[in-house]
């Protein structure tokens, strides 16, 4: 059972929760003999006190946070490190972990990827940091090894850097969130909501973290009741579940589209830090006498059963036991909601998957920051030993989350036993999470304990012909599946003894092989950059008045960044801003480059001096229109670039290229009915694009419309929350665009055209 708390609620002594209700009152003053406001009460949750500490400003309503360390991987440390080096970086602050976990294996373009990684041991000596070569750690196993620690906060630029179950707030952004961490700026945000998130109870035998991560994310994804909120984990179920098992449901709270995560920490997280030789990094972490929550997810662990994501979003859920009752029903019902993500372009099923009246995949995936564990792993090995996954299409693959992991997993026997079924045992890798290790054959289903399912995430392409799908489950599901070779299969309908074994981390393997430079910055080391790492191109600051094109027109009811900026093979391309973005859109409108390019060109002629007017008819005819109307406006001073309109983009990916694509191609703006996360609508206006919201259902523009903004420098100046736009047709057309409320130094940075030119103006 999990219920939704209608409103926010009162915690005491960490047990009890007292809903607030007008009968709140009378029931605290008896348990407590007072009333605590809800202000006050609200300072006793972990997610303030964490927060207090690290808020560099006066004002706990308006942070400035400062992080404790930071984290990057190399499809993302590049662009970050680029960026700061433009904006007069001299070296790390705090302890920074560059990471190789992504491009380790996703071999486009030759010596690309390598490339990358020589970049990044070289900035790890110049300014200080720590470099993990490929297939050491998955980025976030490294972190929860090696960075964590009870009351941190850590910033990643990788959207599922989440160590809540550690005792540390983690959040995942984009790269200019970490630059600015980098030049010693700040994270500012508003006092985020706090939602308890109360566990009681203990899960049933064969029950794994994907499962109650998985049931959670079903409830609150599409309510969005933790939208942008920390979720503080509280409760007697928490002492019932390993350190191992908390870090899986952890991992995946960044699917709900919270902001980050606390757990409460006992003495199992003391022995996890003992155990990784880090025991001053424990401290006990508990809400205060009566704590305030904004909401509440009550979770009864006992009555979750083996879940499953479908196609294509985590939030798709159903129990296993309730697919297979109502497959022909269910996955009806999956390909109607298929379709709307992939826009009716492609022949879509599952149901050519029921073989004898039971669902049959070809693929299963035990893998990375969420699945990759050592308890997912050794439970998975207790369910298949002895049997055999069969030598016909169904395969499974398992990869380790680290060198630590893989090597007690040798030493225990584990993986004698897996490779004996069948299974395929690989090196740390978030490939199959993100389209590039392991894609299914063309209309292929896969079930993965991993963290995403969007579209075309397991590697294909739609614009290709080609199809294929990820539903995503728990490693012993997975592991009961693949018994029954491919059948699904929950792992509570199989009889096994998990025999649980003992965890034993050896340190020695990140001693004789991990570069840990921090306090030893050499201001002369080289920089190696390879030929296929290029600088950002130049962006000019914000006009008075500014002409956009609309060039692409999104209605899905979720835009995710996979579907902006697709992952797989184009992650080779991450240090290469112009390279990259050729593949904007091109899964969801392979026809947005191309009109974009067509506009930033006209900008390029009216940054030379030369009349755009001239060189774009289309653009002409715009501008003959606005100047009837605003006869003295000019047009080579007038800013042209291009927008997308989508109903909620940026759900999933921290990946800062979802918005710098769209700069680099022209962007000056998105529109949106609300955007999915935080990140996103950050990562727009640290490349200097306008986050414009329109909330009405029906749209004034199209795609291909010309919008033209009047005094849109001087309303950002003037911190206006509303501006008057136009579509250009035979005349104007006005309606109204809203801007939500951003910072001080949001609002230049739009004005000064990206970050990179806001740190160049600081410094001079």
């Amino acid at each position: 059972m999990i219920q939704l708390y209608k409103q926010g609620a009162y915690l005491l002594n960490g047990t009890e929760l007292v809903e607030d209700t007008p009968e709140a009152a009378a029931i605290l003053q008896s348990k407590l003999g007072t009333v605590p406001t809800k202000e006050e009460a609200a300072q006793n949750t972990m997610a303030y006190g964490i927060l207090k500490a690290h808020n560099t400003s006066d004002n706990m309503d308006k942070l400035k946070i400062k992080f404790d360390r930071l984290t990057s991987h190399d499809i993302t440390f590049v662009g970050i490190i680029q960026t700061a080096r433009a904006s007069g970086l001299e070296k790390f602050p705090v302890p920074y972990v560059l990471t190789n976990c992504h491009n380790s294996l996703c071999a486009v373009g030759g010596t690309i990827n390598e490339d990358d990684h020589m970049f990044g041991l070289s900035c790890a000596k110049k300014y200080g940091g720590i470099y993990v070569p490929p297939h050491q750690a998955v980025i976030h196993q490294f972190a929860r090894e090696m960075l964590a620690g009870c009351g941190k906060m850590i910033l990643g630029s990788d959207s599922h850097t989440r160590y809540g179950a550690l005792g540390t707030m983690a959040c995942g952004e984009g790269g200019p969130e970490i630059v600015k961490q980098l030049l010693n700026k700040t994270y500012d945000i508003n006092m985020p909501g706090v939602v308890a998130i109360y566990l009681t109870g203990k899960p049933q035998k064969g029950v794994g973290p994907q499962d109650i991560a998985l049931a959670i994310i079903g409830e609150v994804f599409a309510n969005g009741y933790v939208n942008n909120k920390v979720m503080e984990f509280v409760g007697d179920g928490v002492q019932n579940l390993s350190v191992d098992y908390r870090i899986g449901i952890d991992v995946m709270t960044t699917e709900t589209t919270c902001l980050s995560s606390i757990w409460t920490t006992d003495s199992q997280v003391k022995d996890f830090y003992e155990m990784h030789y880090r025991p001053e990094e424990f401290a006990e972490l508990k809400p205060g006498k009566v704590a305030y929550y904004d909401g509440v997810v009550y979770v009864d662990l006992s009555t979750i059963k083996p879940m499953i994501a479908m196609p294509f979003h985590p939030s798709n859920t159903y129990t296993i036991e309730e697919l297979n009752a109502n497959l022909e029903d269910i996955l009806a019902d999956v390909e109607k909601k298929a379709q709307i993500s992939l826009d009716g372009k492609i022949p879509f099923t599952l149901r050519d998957k029921i073989h004898n009246g039971r669902l049959y995949v070809e693929q299963g995936i035990i893998a990375g920051c969420a699945g990759g564990g050592f308890e997912n792993i050794c439970d998975a090995t207790d369910i298949l030993a002895g049997h055999s996954i069969g030598a016909d299409e169904f395969s499974l693959s398992v990869y380790p989350a680290s060198q630590p992991i893989f090597m007690e997993l040798v030493k225990n026997g584990s993986v004698a036993k897996l490779m004996e079924t069948g299974a395929t045992i690989r090196t740390a890798f978030c490939g199959p999470c993100f389209g590039a290790g392991d894609v299914p054959a063309n209309k292929g289903l896969s079930i993965r304990h991993s963290t995403r399912n969007f579209p075309n995430r397991e590697g294909s392409k739609i614009t290709n012909g080609q199809i294929a799908s990820v539903a995503l489950m728990d490693a012993r599901s997975i592991a009961a599946t693949a018994v029954n070779k491919g059948y699904l299969t929950a792992a509570t309908d199989i009889d096994v003894n998990f025999t649980k074994p003992k965890y034993f981390f050896d340190k020695t393997i990140y001693d004789n092989r991990v570069y840990n430079g921090v306090g030893k910055a050499d201001p002369s080391v080289e920089i190696k950059f390879g030929p296929g790492i290029v600088d950002w191109p130049s962006m000019v600051p914000l006009t008075e008045d500014i002409m956009l094109r609309v060039v692409s027109e999104i209605h899905d009811p979720v835009t995710t960044t996979d579907e902006l900026i697709p992952s797989g093979e184009t992650s080779s391309y991450r240090s290469n801003p112009l390279g990259l973005a050729e593949f904007t859109l091109s899964r969801k409108d392979p026809a947005y480059v191309g009109r974009a390019k067509q506009v930033r060109a006209a900008e390029e002629i009216r940054r030379t001096g030369a009349c755009p007017m001239k060189e774009d008819e289309e653009i002409s005819a715009a501008f003959r229109v606005v100047k009837a109307a605003y006869p003295d406006l000019k047009a080579r001073a007038t800013e042209i670039g291009s927008t997308i309109y989508a109903v909620k983009p940026g759900d999933g990916s921290a990946r800062e290229q979802a918005a710098s694509c769209q700069r680099v191609l022209g962007g000056l703006a998105n529109i949106a009915k609300e955007y999915a996360t935080k990140r996103y609508r950050s990562n727009l206006i640290n490349w200097g694009m306008i986050p414009f919201i329109f909330e009405e259902e029906e749209l004034p523009f199209h795609n291909l419309d010309f919008i033209f903004i009047p005094g849109i420098r001087t309303a950002i100046i003037n911190k206006a929350t509303k501006v008057k736009a136009y579509v250009v047709r035979d005349t104007l057309e006005e309606f109204e665009l809203q801007i939500k409320e951003m910072t001080d130094d949001e609002r230049q940075i739009i004005l000064d055209g990206c970050l990179i030119n806001f740190y160049k103006e600081s410094n001079k």
